[in-house]
C-alpha cells in the first residue's frame, strides 16, 4: 500500500530541484500534493508533467505573503518546506532579500501551519549552520559561528522551529542537507551548484574552474537519499524523533579535485573527448567552509535513515540524467 495514500501534503518550493523530486516521490506514494512556488528560482518545466493530475495542485505565490501561506496550509497534514533562496554567494551579494525570504518567509509558513493544525512541519535546514566549527564529522549539537548571511538564516529557522515546538506544540523536523545533487538540478545561472555546473561544462568541452586548490572537501549527497530522509521524517511515530534536527548526508567526504576527476571519468563513457577537458584553479570563494563531513548516526538511530547512494553511484545516475536530457533538446 502506498505510504501516503490520500494524505494531503504541501511542498513549498515545489518547482525547484529538491521540491520537484519530492513531489514526484510523494505522488508515487499516493499523496494529494499542493505545490507552492513563485518561480523565482524554480522552473515550471520541473512540474509540467504533474499539472494534468487531479491529485496535484499548483499555487503560484510567495512565502513572504501571509495570505498565500495561510491558503496553502489549509487542510494539509504535512508541510515539506523547501522554499528558500539558496547560495552563499547570493546571500553575500544580497543579504536583505535572503533574510526576507529565508527567515520572514519561513516564519510565515510556521505560523500558517500552526493556525491550520498541520500535523508536522518538515523543513530544509543546511550544513552551512556548522559555520567555522572545525569538528569532523559534524554532529548536530556542535555548531560554530555562521560564515555567511545564508547560514544565519538557516540557523534562525531552526531556532524558530524549536520555539514553536515549546510555545505552541508544533511538531517539526529539520533536515540539514549536505551538498545535495542529482536530476533536475539546474546547471545554469550565477549561483548554480558545483556538480551540475561542471557537468554542463564537461559536456560542452569547456574547462571547469575549481575555487581554490581543490582540497576543500564536501559530503556530497544524492537526491534519493534526501527523499528517503523526508519521508521518514514525516512518517515517524517516535516522540523522541520529533522536534529534532538531523544531518542528511551520505557520511563520506570528497575533495573538489576528486569530484572533478570522478565527473570527467564518468562522463567520458558517453563522450571520450571529455577526458581531455581541462581542469583549472581560481581563487578561494568567500564564505566557504574548508571541510564538511556529516555524522548520520542520529538520523540512523531515530529515523531509520540509511542512505543507499554513495558518491560514485549518485554521479552515475546524475550524469546519465544530464546526458539524456541534453540529447532530448
Amino acid at each position: 500500500m502506498p505510504l501516503f495514500k490520500d494524505i494531503p501534503v504541501l511542498v513549498t518550493g515545489g518547482a525547484g530541484f529538491i521540491g520537484s523530486n519530492l513531489i514526484e516521490r510523494l505522488l508515487a506514494e499516493g499523496a494529494i500534493v499542493t505545490c507552492l512556488d513563485n518561480f523565482a528560482t524554480g522552473h515550471r518545466y520541473n512540474i509540467e508533467s504533474f499539472l494534468p493530475r487531479p491529485e496535484f495542485r499548483l499555487i503560484e505565490g510567495d512565502i513572504r505573503d501571509t495570505i498565500v501561506c495561510a491558503e496553502a496550509c489549509k487542510n494539509q497534514k504535512f508541510v515539506f518546506h523547501e522554499a528558500a533562496l539558496g547560495s552563499v554567494p547570493r546571500s553575500i551579494n544580497d543579504p536583505a532579500t535572503t533574510n526576507a525570504v529565508n527567515i520572514g518567509g519561513s516564519l510565515n509558513m510556521l505560523v500558517a501551519a500552526r493556525d491550520a493544525g498541520v500535523k508536522r512541519f518538515i523543513y530544509a535546514a543546511s550544513s552551512s549552520t556548522y559555520g567555522d566549527s572545525e569538528t569532523l564529522p559534524k554532529v548536530e549539537d556542535k555548531i560554530g559561528k555562521p560564515l555567511s548571511p545564508y547560514a544565519i538564516t538557516k540557523y534562525v529557522n531552526e531556532l524558530y522551529a524549536d520555539v514553536f515546538a515549546r510555545t505552541y506544540g508544533t511538531e517539526s523536523i529539520g533536515l540539514r542537507y549536505f551538498n545535495v545533487f542529482g536530476r533536475r538540478q539546474d546547471p545554469n545561472g550565477a549561483y548554480a551548484a558545483v556538480i551540475p555546473k561542471w557537468v554542463d561544462s564537461f559536456i560542452r568541452h569547456e574547462a571547469i574552474l575549481i575555487n581554490g586548490d581543490g582540497e576543500y572537501s564536501r559530503d556530497f549527497t544524492y537526491i534519493d537519499n534526501v527523499l528517503q530522509a523526508n519521508l521518514l521524517a514525516a512518517l515517524t511515530e517516535s516522540a523522541d524523533a520529533v522536534n529534532q534536527v538531523y544531518n542528511v548526508a551520505y557520511g563520506d567526504r570528497t575533495t573538489l579535485n576528486q569530484l572533478a576527476q570522478g565527473l570527467r571519468k564518468t562522463l567520458s563513457a558517453y563522450d571520450p573527448a571529455i577526458a581531455e577537458v581541462e581542469i583549472l584553479h581560481g581563487p578561494f570563494r568567500k564564505g566557504d567552509i574548508p571541510h564538511s563531513l556529516a555524522s548520520i548516526a542520529k538520523a540512523s538511530q531515530l529515523l531509520g535513515y540509511h542512505p543507499e547512494f554513495d558518491l560514485g553511484k549518485g554521479l552515475e545516475e546524475a550524469c546519465k540524467w544530464y546526458w539524456d536530457s541534453l540529447k532530448k533538446k
